[in-house]
């Protein structure tokens, strides 16, 4: 059983990617983490939310992260170079999911 730490605030949601070898976490802490799954080790750090990350969902394709954040916004990540796509508005509250 590995235990994954490094947040520094609340995780409020957890996706594998397609092929099951990495896992991302979001935070309170306005953060997204990717672990490595096999090795239980963090691979990247992905920030850019100003408020706390209530949920993460891959693509269908395992290509793009999207992340959904106090913020009022939804993030779209790409997953091979962990650079920040885009930044969807638009939302008059918190986006959950």
């Amino acid at each position: 059983i590995s235990i994954l730490s490094g947040h520094e605030n609340t995780v409020s949601s957890v996706a594998f990617s397609l092929n099951g070898k990495t896992l991302a976490s979001a935070s309170g802490d306005k953060t997204i983490k990717l672990w490595n799954v096999s090795t239980g080790k963090q691979i990247s750090t992905l920030t850019g939310h100003t408020d706390g990350v209530y949920s993460v969902a891959f693509s269908s394709d395992g290509k793009t992260l999207a992340s959904a954040s106090g913020d009022k916004t939804i993030k779209l990540w790409n997953v091979s170079n962990l650079q920040q796509i885009s930044t969807l508005t638009g939302h008059q509250s918190l986006v959950y999911s």
